[in-house]
């Protein structure tokens, strides 16, 4: 896509800090650093996000992610990491371009917080048929 910035990046026309490039992945530091050594990871070919790539993209990028998230437990000393990937902009996808982020934690008082709260009013959702209603549409689509 001409005006996504990160397929700019993913073709060299925007510079970025690259720590891993293959013909299909590329990692890189946020500009936005959460904490330190805060990575993206892409796949060179623009997908809007993690629901719309396909699996095998989808999995090279994961095992790119994995592999910086041991790096930064090993190497780097990180506590704990965050590994996470938003879809559309209710759920905070600002750059429409799949990307998933690995945030390295060092102390659990660096400011980045992600945070599940129990919403009371959803107190009287049916979990059962909820649930059996996932079940019957991952039945009915099937890849």
């Amino acid at each position: 896509m001409d005006n996504c910035i990160f397929c700019k990046i993913a073709n060299h026309i925007i510079p970025s800090s690259i720590v891993y490039e293959d013909d299909y992945v590329m990692a890189f530091l946020d500009t936005s650093q959460v904490t330190k050594g805060h990575t993206l990871v892409i796949p060179k070919k623009h997908y809007d996000n993690f629901l719309s790539t396909p699996h095998d993209i989808v999995s090279r990028v994961m095992i790119v992610a994995q592999r910086i998230g041991q790096i930064f437990i090993k190497d780097f000393k990180a506590k704990g990491v965050n590994i996470l990937t938003n879809c559309y902009e209710a759920a905070g996808q600002s750059v429409m371009h799949f990307h998933v982020h690995v945030i390295p934690r060092y102390i659990a008082s660096d400011g980045f917080r992600l945070e599940f709260k129990k919403n009371d009013e959803l107190k009287s959702l049916n979990l059962p048929a909820i649930a059996n209603q996932i079940k019957e549409n991952l039945d009915h689509n099937k890849d």
